[in-house]
């Protein structure tokens, strides 16, 4: 689905183009021998394109499609333009690949939780190996129906609620001590009442499946 800017900007609600805080990549001339330098710096979303926002502001975006269970992409502040149009991994959790069993439903109850809505991202400061930005999603109930709604559904702790993702202890640096909690619960839940993947008696985890099926990403 391709979005105009004027669309974008009257469906989230924006009336000026506001400054976030960054981080950047900033290139250096300097050779270096460990990983390259980076900066924080705040800049207008017409001049200096970042990787990704920093978690000191959430960030309203919309939702303009759906990869598999735990990746979105977004169109962020007012223009369609190839720096606005965030990738997004949801912070946390780890879902059936696309080819995986419950991969095709994994994707789908991500995009009944939040395709074509306006989602609050809260992005941690480094993106993944893969370049997306790591974000916690928050997205309006389905009981909301006319706007203003009160964006107060995680969507990666319901993907977990619903038993479509797996939370792995590898992702705990990216949350706080009480995400890590809902999510290990919300998990635990899902395993006791064998919700989605949980109904197989032996459901492989995603990264021990992408590991048996090495494929190119992103």
């Amino acid at each position: 689905m391709l979005i105009g800017a004027r669309q974008a900007r009257s469906r989230l609600g924006w009336r000026r183009a506001p400054l976030f805080l960054f981080f950047c990549h900033i290139p250096s001339s300097r050779p270096q021998s460990g990983p390259p330098a980076s900066s924080v710096a705040q800049v207008d979303l017409f001049g200096t394109i970042c990787v990704m926002p920093i978690a000191t502001a959430a960030i309203l975006c919309l939702a303009l499609s759906v990869s598999d269970g735990d990746t979105l992409k977004a169109l962020c502040d007012e223009a369609a333009l190839p720096q606005n149009l965030v990738t997004v991994r949801l912070a946390g959790i780890d879902a059936p690949e696309s080819n995986q069993a419950f991969g095709q439903r994994a994707r789908q109850a991500l995009r009944d939780l939040v395709l074509d809505k306006t989602v609050r991202l809260e992005c941690r400061a480094n993106p993944d190996r893969y370049g997306r930005s790591v974000c916690k999603v928050m997205v309006a109930p389905s009981s909301c129906t006319r706007e203003p709604c009160a964006r107060t559904m995680d969507a990666g702790l319901a993907m977990l609620t619903l038993g479509l993702a797996w939370w792995e202890p590898q992702y705990a640096r990216e949350q706080t001590p009480q995400e890590r909690g809902q999510y290990e619960f919300a998990e635990y839940e899902a395993k006791g009442k064998h919700a989605g993947l949980w109904t197989d008696g032996d459901p492989v985890a995603p990264w021990i499946w992408r590991q048996q099926h090495p494929h190119p990403r992103w």
